[in-house]
């Protein structure tokens, strides 16, 4: 008995001969035409990715504020209706618990957008905080049931949208959105993405995500959109330096430690921040960088990073860049090792590839 989750557009996906995988519970699509091609596609045209298996939180109440401006890193007072902001949620000892985007819908009314494998936790450590907290009526409902979510990525993404109909779409400020209608049905949509590229994240009812699919796709044709699936998505996010739970991030990891100081406003206070103030008092041993193979191989997940036959750590993530024409990968090492050019080796399955340290991100789309 298959036990796998399914987002609603699942059936359209095996029609149109999706490679279908689990990840993290989820049946979802790996493949359609193929990775390179999908992901050139988004770098060069439009992608349009189903990501309906992401956690959405909506919470709301008299208190809605200070309660979340209590478990989030970033300073979210103010922020106006229609805006949104990255944020980190933490345990007690400063760790990440997941990378949310939190959305402002109105006075006292946010959405929170949760990793898929992690919407549980953090509802449940969300439900915790309030109770333990006395934060009173204030309501948090996981509406990801009801939500279908799919992003539209990718130079194309503007023109595409604005031949939708949206009023306004195309010139909605990045990391902003609006909520209007899309070929009818209620919609949210963000400036915002995965991928490294201009694009949109879109949000409506699970009953809609269909019709809406088959629309983007119907009008995005003459741009040569095309459907793409998590094969192409996790290229694209590695090459634009994006982190992934359960590789890069995870409970042990802190935001020192990534590319996630930047999301930490230590002004305020959150939960967490007290274990914060002596890590950054003793500074970290470790930091994540990124490295570009100079040998054949690719670095995989789990693969050492060795010098002079020392292991200094693991690689998080790793795969070929159909756009650097490279192998390319994440991985902690050392502070004392972090240098531009630094030389280091993958133990790539008994023998040693030779790699070296690169700034983040691999790739960094033109503006324009």
């Amino acid at each position: 008995m298959n036990s796998l989750k399914r987002t609603p557009l699942y059936a359209w996906h095996v029609a149109h001969g999706a490679r279908m995988v689990d990840f993290g519970g989820w049946e979802m699509p790996l493949q359609y035409a193929g990775i390179i091609e999908e992901h050139r596609a988004t770098r060069e045209r439009a992608g349009l990715f189903d990501v309906s298996h992401m956690g959405e939180i909506d919470v709301h109440g008299q208190g809605a504020l200070p309660f979340l401006q209590y478990l989030l890193t970033r300073n979210i007072d103010p922020l106006p209706k229609g805006h949104m902001k990255l944020s980190l949620i933490l345990n007690e000892s400063g760790g990440i618990k997941d990378d949310v985007t939190v959305y402002a819908r109105g006075e006292n009314s946010y959405r929170l957008v949760t990793n898929a494998a992690n919407k549980e936790k953090i509802l449940a450590w969300l439900l915790k905080v309030r109770d333990e907290k006395q934060w009173g009526k204030l309501d948090i409902k996981d509406v990801s049931e009801e939500v279908g979510k799919i992003d539209l990525q990718g130079p194309a993404a503007r023109a595409i949208l604005g031949d939708l109909g949206v009023v306004g779409g195309g010139e909605i400020p990045y990391y902003r959105f609006i909520e209007t209608k899309l070929i009818s049905v209620p919609a949210l949509i963000s400036r915002s993405g995965y991928t490294g590229e201009d694009g949109f994240e879109i949000y409506v009812s699970g009953d809609d995500v269909q019709s809406v699919w088959e629309k983007i796709l119907e009008v995005g044709k003459p741009y040569g959109v095309m459907p793409v699936g998590l094969g192409a998505r996790d290229t694209l996010r590695l090459e634009a330096g994006m982190m992934l739970y359960g590789n890069e991030l995870e409970e042990s990891v802190n935001p020192f430690e990534v590319v996630y100081e930047w999301v930490v406003d230590m002004g305020k206070e959150f939960l967490g921040k007290d274990a914060l103030v002596e890590i950054k008092k003793q500074g970290v041993s470790r930091t994540l960088v990124g490295f570009i193979v100079d040998g054949r191989g690719i670095a995989r997940h789990g693969y050492a990073v060795v010098k002079n036959g020392i292991k200094l750590g693991e690689v998080t993530s790793g795969t070929f860049s159909p756009t650097l024409g490279q192998a390319i990968g994440m991985a902690f090492i050392p502070v004392s090792m972090v240098r531009e050019g630094e030389q280091i080796e993958i133990d790539v399955r008994g023998h040693t590839v030779s790699a070296h340290v690169v700034r983040l991100p691999f790739y960094r789309r033109k503006r324009g």
